[in-house]
């Protein structure tokens, strides 16, 4: 994109590089991406019992309204994947947030015009959505990236993340209340309508910073399979990680959709607003972890473990004692507990590929989180028949593996890339000192948001 390719070291002025958008401000366009990616399971979750007795539906069929939506976004996100690191993050996320809208424009008008006959339309619509989604929050993340290094890619990570949480707080409230003033089919409009101001966000405010273009189809998933061979199995764990803590909160969530309304008969902005809970506490831990972990990168594997303890700790406590108190302090207890995990796995997972790979591997990660969502709703639909408790201790079952394989399995210092990524994207001095390997070399951990000249930073020390 224009820029110098030599590094900004301690002798070298900053004006040398072209100026561009504030990097920070491209963080905040780009944080709308996952923010309205999340809307399109998690507005849609409080007004899944009305379409199921409109449409005459049960518990776990209705469910499979977020499985076709995750489903389809998981077998596309590849090809998503390829796509961006070959020809730009932009050309990948724009076209698909429109994709996305339009997905939710064939679903609403589904719902309007053919009533309890439409649900395989809507479940078309869905299909298109989540084929559009496969090419937004990964690849976003990746675009995250590429933009930020060392502390200050944790701290752009955890705000990423807690955009991502944003959703989730506010598209309970906002779903149900399209649904109590207008009807439940509205809300798929609500998809289209934001959509297409996002996508004019991203492709004005942010720009790509130089890197090395992917290579054609057949050397680049050489390369890809290269990543997995050397760093597989930490990889692969902190992909379980990020699937399971996923599953489990949209599990949780549309559990608590379903019991709010069947058995305490809590509808519309009331219920959104029981909803929020476990998600706000996500997000703003989420936030808090971020800006934490920029100064202390050595814990995020401690991090992750808590997090995961935390969450064993609330799902246990909602099924072993049955009262109210405990159910809301269990799920803000497994809310906070996903916002500890998610900013580590996040920063761990991109800091494993150069720049010209990373969409993939957000891209696979991003596949992986979205089967968690997709089976979480329909396979806690069936648990429920068997009890409330039974839920809880599947979830606290899936948290121990998911715990056992962290300790055991994911190791920081082999996921994290070594390369000297200014040489490939001209964006200031790599981390290690004289081309030897990594060293304690302190990495200024917050890059004040002032108009900095695109891809350079402060000196090391």
């Amino acid at each position: 994109m224009g820029q110098s390719n030599a590094p900004a070291g301690p002798n070298r002025p900053q004006q040398s590089v072209p100026a561009g958008p504030n990097r920070w401000l491209q963080l905040a366009a780009l944080c709308t991406v996952p923010l309205i990616m999340v809307l399109g399971n998690s507005m849609l979750i409080p007004v899944l019992p009305d379409m199921g007795r409109v449409m005459g539906l049960s518990k776990s069929t209705t469910g499979l309204a977020v499985t076709a939506f995750s489903l389809s976004a998981g077998i596309a996100i590849a090809v998503a994947g390829f796509l961006a690191d070959r020809y730009g993050r932009k050309l990948v996320v724009v076209p698909s947030l429109i994709i996305y809208g339009i997905g939710g424009v064939v679903s609403g008008l589904a719902g309007w015009l053919l009533g309890p006959g439409g649900f395989a339309v809507v479940m078309a619509g869905r299909v298109i959505q989540g084929i559009g989604a496969a090419g937004t929050a990964p690849v976003a993340m990746a675009f995250v990236g590429d933009l930020f290094r060392g502390g200050s890619r944790v701290t752009a990570l955890g705000i990423f993340e807690a955009s991502n949480g944003l959703g989730k707080v506010i598209s309970p409230i906002i779903g149900a209340l399209i649904g109590q003033v207008f009807v439940w089919w509205a809300v798929f409009f609500a998809y289209a309508v934001l959509a297409i101001p996002f996508a004019l966000a991203v492709w004005f405010l942010t720009r790509e910073p130089g890197r090395e273009k992917a290579p054609p189809a057949r050397e680049y998933f050489r390369q890809v399979l290269g990543i997995f061979r050397r760093k597989g199995v930490p990889l692969v764990a902190s992909f379980w990680a990020g699937t399971v803590a996923l599953f489990v909160l949209f599990g949780v969530l549309f559990f608590l959709s379903e019991h709010l309304e069947t058995v305490h008969g809590i509808d519309g902005v009331p219920k959104g607003v029981r909803i929020m809970w476990p998600v706000l506490a996500m997000s703003v831990t989420s936030f808090s972890a971020g800006l934490y972990l920029q100064n202390h990168e050595a814990l995020l594997k401690p991090a992750v473990v808590t997090g995961l303890i935390m969450g064993i700790a609330g799902t246990v406590l909602i099924a072993f004692i049955q009262v109210d108190w405990a159910f809301y302090t269990g799920l803000v207890v497994v809310g906070i507990g996903t916002g500890l995990q998610l900013p580590g796995l996040n920063n761990l997972i991109t800091s494993a590929a150069r720049s010209e790979q990373r969409a993939m591997i957000t891209s696979v990660y991003g596949a992986v989180r979205f089967i968690g969502v997709a089976f979480g709703p329909p396979l806690y639909g069936a648990l429920m028949r068997g009890g409330e408790a039974l839920p809880f201790w599947f979830s606290a079952g899936m948290l121990a593996s998911s715990l056992a394989a962290t300790l055991i399995l994911i190791r920081p210092d082999r996921l994290i890339e070594e390369e000297g990524e200014a040489g490939a994207a001209g964006r200031g001095p790599d981390r290690r000192e004289g081309g030897g390997g990594r060293t304690g070399a302190t990495i200024p951990a917050w890059e004040p948001p002032a108009d900095v000249p695109l891809g350079t930073r402060a000196p090391l020390h």
